[in-house]
């Protein structure tokens, strides 16, 4: 029971930070300004990670490799953390690769969440900065799906389409971290 209380403590707290850095590197590729509540919330609660890992860390062109590589800190601070309560018999060199998949997952979740409140926004069509940040972050995802669903009843499935593949891309992911921790 402790055990579980204490790996959802850290899931929620890697999620929340991690989830941060991440959009806040994504929001960086897509050249999204950071003068808007989401981009303020990101940086609020990265900048204690992201700002002292750019004084190793250069940018790489548009990418900043300081909050990726912060994400994949808090992963793998986190299965770090559960292995050794777990008793650190066996197995650490895993711990890598765990944080590894847990990145991956946080991107797909993050992705999800993005796409999600994208639908709900198309469907009310709200003209706030906020509507406007969300569809600039989306469009790049979903232009590929656009090029090959055509709009049904002047509705476009590309958002489903997109959610479709992630869930797809998870199953995969988990189905590959299971056969690897084995």
């Amino acid at each position: 029971m402790l055990y579980q209380i204490l790996t959802l403590l850290l899931e929620v707290v890697t999620g929340l930070v991690g989830g941060a850095c991440l959009l806040r590197f994504y929001m960086q590729t897509q050249r999204v300004g950071f003068a808007n509540p989401v981009g303020r919330l990101a940086t609020a609660l990265s900048d204690w990670l992201v700002l002292p890992l750019r004084r190793v860390l250069p940018s790489v062109g548009r990418y900043d490799s300081a909050s990726l590589f912060g994400a994949l800190l808090l992963e793998l601070a986190q299965y770090l953390i559960l292995w050794l309560v777990l008793g650190a018999r066996t197995g650490g060199a895993a711990v890598p690769v765990l944080a590894l998949f847990g990145l991956a997952r946080l991107a797909i979740s993050g992705i999800t969440g993005l796409v999600i409140v994208y639908a709900l926004l198309s469907w009310i069509q709200n003209q706030s900065p906020f509507a406007d940040m969300v569809d600039r972050l989306c469009a790049p995802l979903l232009r590929p799906f656009r090029r090959m669903l055509p709009l049904v009843g002047g509705i476009d499935l590309s958002p489903l389409a997109l959610l479709v593949a992630l869930q797809v891309i998870a199953i995969v992911l988990g189905s590959l971290q299971y056969h690897l921790s084995f």
